[in-house]
């Protein structure tokens, strides 16, 4: 990148050069607001960030980028399973949440792409299709969800059967009015987790109730108003059993449960996906879906890096690690 054109940018952006140098090369250490006015002002001057990248000579870069959607409990250990990895080999990671949002996850694509990553470990959005235009050239691992893109590779969990496991156990107790709450309908996780509850439910001759049946956005608020939804009417109306989809959810159906005054297991049995230090803790401890949170993180880097390192035409690398359920005390007969 010559003066000039550093220059033109900092000017357009209304920020000093060393701060565009800075959001080029260690966008993490740059904030939200500033990093967008420095892209947007790379877009108007019709900057290539490959030429970025080479004027800053970043074209050896033992980088590799890593997108999660948030960094609650369940998304820091993937980190952690990531980072671990990354550092045995000698690679940074550059980490950014998308929340979600196109606009952020178009924003860190955008700016990974600048500072040109060896690969990129990707947790997908409902608007990653609508960026995969930033992803073009790139090698792509998409871990816990699956976009729906060609040319990616994929580390998640065996969601479908994990979920049938669980409802399973709570019809082999002898419930029948199951209730559930599920993530975000467009997110693939929370399909094969559906898709597992209405298995375990066809497999045992029970008719799908749909008045039963909750999603929320995967955060622990709309776990809580969900429950709420589904328990708050009369006995006779209210399901003996529930499963929730995730954790943050789970704790989101007990502080519900709590509120109304019912009582785990004797009012209602319940099991979960994700396993975590509170699920033991509560009394009695939550049947769970016990997802290798770590070892995913683990996984999505080893294909990363042995794509990075493979032959060219290497073929898709797509696993799929087993999630055990553990049976405790939050499940009795209805």
């Amino acid at each position: 990148m010559t003066v000039n054109r550093l220059a033109e940018i900092a000017r357009l952006a209304g920020v000093s050069a060393s701060t565009v140098s800075r959001t080029l090369t260690r966008p993490e250490l740059v904030a939200l607001r500033t990093r967008q006015r420095v892209m947007n002002a790379v877009e108007a001057t019709e900057f290539r960030p490959n030429e970025v990248a080479r004027s800053l000579k970043q074209q050896d870069s033992r980088s590799i980028g890593l997108v999660v959607t948030d960094l609650n409990p369940f998304h820091a250990m993937l980190v952690k399973g990531v980072q671990d990895t990354a550092e045995q080999h000698d690679l940074n990671v550059i980490l950014f949440t998308s929340d979600d949002s196109a606009a952020r996850e178009r924003e860190a694509l955008a700016i990974l792409r600048s500072h040109r990553p060896q690969g990129l470990i990707l947790i997908p959005s409902a608007h990653t299709a609508e960026h995969a235009h930033l992803l073009t050239g790139m090698i792509v691992v998409e871990l816990d969800r699956h976009s729906g893109l060609d040319g990616v590779h994929t580390v998640q969990v065996n969601n479908r059967e994990g979920t049938c496991d669980a409802v399973r156990h709570l019809i082999a107790q002898g419930h029948t009015r199951i209730g559930a709450i599920f993530g975000q309908p467009h997110v693939s996780s929370a399909q094969e987790r559906l898709q597992g509850f209405h298995d375990a439910l066809a497999e045992a001759g029970i008719e799908h109730d749909q008045t039963l049946i909750r999603h929320g956005n995967d955060l622990e608020a709309s776990g809580r108003i969900a429950a709420l939804d589904i328990l708050n009417v009369p006995a006779a109306r209210r399901p003996t059993g529930l499963f929730v989809s995730n954790h943050e959810m789970t704790v989101g159906a007990i502080i519900a449960m709590r509120a109304l005054g019912l009582k785990l297991p004797g009012d209602i049995s319940m099991t979960s996906f994700d396993d975590s230090r509170l699920m033991l803790l509560h009394e009695p401890p939550i049947s769970v879906v016990a997802q290798p949170t770590y070892e995913l993180g683990v996984q999505a880097c080893r294909v990363l890096i042995s794509v990075m390192q493979g032959a060219e035409g290497q073929t898709m690398q797509h696993l799929r690690l087993d999630a055990p359920f553990i049976a405790r005390g939050s499940v009795a007969p209805p």
